[in-house]
């Protein structure tokens, strides 16, 4: 395996570890909004969620490399920051994987506090819990397999991205290039051994990450059931 595979490797390592932990800080408040609302806004907002899973990851990757670009309004923001643009960076990566992989995360957690019904919080506030404390201690422990749902999808989901990727970040060696846009530069170099190597090893990734959450899914199902 030569040295740009492993960077790629370990670049597609760091971005799905980053974009997990952002998601599940982001999501896990999202998700429970979500779950116990019943504002108006929950419909739009749910919508907007849902959106990257119904867009072509060209019209998002464009879109998000339009804002972030020189002339976008968050690239000119950067720009006035002193931090550069965001486009063509792991940062401009990891804000794209974030936007992309969000339902991944949002909806198997919202699933999960939906579960629970008003009862086991209702139980936590007759014993004097807030709801701050009700919810650390009371719904985010039941709804554990929802978490770790989202932390395996978010992850597995990352790993998988190709065309956001490859519209903000490119395909620079050691900066941007992950193991899917590896694998397309094999492909166009008709490098056809290399890029068998890297797909197999996808396919076994994304075969494991189903088996799991095959298992978490009957392991949740035998203990509540």
């Amino acid at each position: 395996m030569d040295h740009e595979t492993l960077q790629a490797i370990w670049l597609t390592l760091q971005l799905a570890t980053a974009t997990t932990l952002v998601l599940l800080t982001v999501a896990t408040p999202l998700a429970w909004w979500l779950s116990q609302t019943q504002s108006p806004w929950r419909a739009p907002v749910g919508a907007l969620v849902t959106l990257p899973l119904v867009l072509p990851p060209s019209v998002l990757g464009f879109y998000l490399l339009v804002v972030m670009g020189p002339q976008g309004p968050l690239g000119q923001l950067t720009q006035a920051l002193g931090w550069g643009v965001l486009s063509f960076s792991f940062t401009g990566l990891l804000i794209g994987s974030v936007i992309f992989s969000l339902p991944f995360a949002v909806q198997p957690l919202q699933h999960a506090f939906e579960a629970l019904g008003p009862r086991p919080m209702e139980v936590a506030a007759t014993l004097r819990a807030s709801p701050l404390d009700a919810f650390f201690s009371v719904a985010l422990p039941q709804a554990r397999s929802g978490l770790i749902t989202a932390a395996i999808l978010s992850f597995a989901h990352t790993v998988g991205e190709f065309g956001v990727v490859l519209m903000i970040g490119g395909n620079i060696p050691g900066q941007t290039r992950v193991v899917s846009t590896q694998i397309y530069g094999h492909v166009e170099a008709m490098e056809y051994t290399q890029a068998h190597w890297l797909a197999g090893g996808m396919v076994v990734f994304s075969f494991a990450v189903l088996m799991g959450l095959a298992l978490l899914k009957n392991r949740h199902n035998r203990v509540w059931p």
